[in-house]
């Protein structure tokens, strides 16, 4: 029988990353710019080093898993005992839901997504998915990496969800020094009401 949790991530975290590609080629294509595959700045070339491993590791453990029922990167014996099963289901859904608001955020974003800090000026977006957070499709993506480390919690799957976790607090916090900059004191109110990965709360500073 398949594993339909498992299925469900491998085949979200595959569609999450060929959309991205696709985005790429299509803005390219279209309007013959750069969106950040290649960064402009030295401090994001070497986070790439991190992250494109990251990436395809992330894509491709899911993947094993459901091909292989014994070995380091098969879904552990715990996992489909107790309380846990109905916990894979859950983060399966809420992966799938990550999925389903990024997208959303990917459109609101339009002519100005890209995937690293430029020195272009790029508009200050602060409606739709940004009204109440800073960094949306970062926050999404971490969700959807925890689902997947919740689905599939292998040692290397574990690793994995914490090094993402690590980069996505230095890149939000790298583009925020970058938007400081380029957006003065717009910037400045925007962060007063927002979270970076999660609403504000009251007195909640972040």
């Amino acid at each position: 029988m398949h594993d339909i949790p498992l299925l469900v991530v491998a085949l979200t975290v595959s569609a999450y990353w060929l959309r991205v590609g696709a985005m790429a080629m299509r803005i390219r294509r279209r309007e013959h710019r750069d969106v950040g595959l290649f960064p402009e700045h030295p401090g994001e070339r070497l986070m790439w080093l991190l992250l494109v491993p990251m990436v395809v590791a992330w894509c491709v453990l899911p993947w094993v898993a459901l091909a292989h029922s014994r070995g380091p990167f098969s879904l552990p014996g715990f996992a489909a005992a107790g309380a846990w099963p109905v916990l894979r289901w859950i983060a399966a859904a809420a992966a799938v839901a990550g999925f389903a608001m990024t997208v959303e955020c990917w459109r609101r974003m339009g002519k100005d997504w890209r995937m690293d800090i430029s020195d272009e000026h790029t508009a200050l977006i602060t409606d739709g998915p940004f009204r109440r957070v800073r960094h949306p499709i970062y926050a999404f993506s971490i969700l959807i990496m925890l689902a997947t480390a919740v689905v599939l919690p292998t040692p290397s799957m574990i690793a994995l969800a914490a090094l993402h976790l690590s980069l996505m607090n230095i890149k939000a916090r790298s583009e925020e020094a970058h938007l400081a900059r380029m957006h003065g004191d717009a910037w400045l109110r925007y962060v007063e009401r927002t979270g970076r990965f999660l609403p504000r709360l009251a007195g909640r500073h972040s």
